[in-house]
């Protein structure tokens, strides 16, 4: 996760931590794709993702249903009232909590760009508490992790989240924590590749 990290990025990373298995749905070629397809990739290329990647790849083989998770996803990635500082740290939980390569790669930049700290995204790629954070980092990472391994929140967490983001900003965090589960799942499953970043190892497993 570090740029001290000796490893090179590989130009295509396998989903979880087994390199077993080739791509299971790869890219459609457009002379393959139905007229619904290339409506739907069209449709996309032409919003704020400006290309067919990631989750889209897969969901390509529904594109009626691609357009409408996409047209979600668009506004928990680019609309919310949450803060992307807080969006990208969601994001990174939520990559880590399902072993998601793809995610993590494209969000853990974004997260320290955004203004993440360095030692919080290493911590969440340890499996570590994070420490240092801002206040509504850790209410928001607190409520992402309790709602990843409970399926749900106790009052106090709830009661924090609602003072921290309103009640609009606790069902959009909600909405963003299942929707990248979603995403992810759908990816673990097409063994979708990441793509290497220079500097972010891609994450590796928990000692057995």
């Amino acid at each position: 996760m570090t740029s001290t990290d000796p490893r090179p990025p590989a130009a295509n990373v396998p989903q979880g931590f087994s390199s077993l298995g080739a791509e299971r749905m790869p890219l459609l070629p457009p002379q393959a794709m139905s007229p619904m397809q290339r409506d739907a990739a069209n449709a996309l290329i032409a919003g704020p993702r400006k290309a067919v990647f990631g989750p889209f790849i897969a969901l390509l083989r529904s594109p009626e249903l691609m357009d409408r998770i996409g047209k979600v996803g668009e506004y928990l990635r680019f609309e919310s009232m949450l803060e992307v500082r807080l969006r990208e740290l969601v994001m990174c939980r939520v990559a880590r909590q399902v072993c998601n390569q793809f995610e993590w790669l494209m969000h853990a930049p974004q997260a320290l760009k955004a203004g993440v700290l360095q030692s919080t995204l290493d911590a969440i790629a340890e499996g570590r508490q994070p420490r240092n954070m801002a206040a509504d980092e850790a209410v928001v990472l607190a409520f992402t992790s309790e709602l990843l391994q409970q399926n749900g929140c106790c009052d106090t967490t709830y009661a924090e989240a609602v003072a921290s983001l309103g009640e609009q900003g606790v069902v959009e965090l909600t909405s963003l924590v299942g929707y990248f589960v979603m995403v992810c799942w759908v990816m673990n499953v097409a063994r979708t590749p990441a793509e290497g970043k220079a500097g972010f190892a891609p994450l590796s497993a928990f000692p057995a």
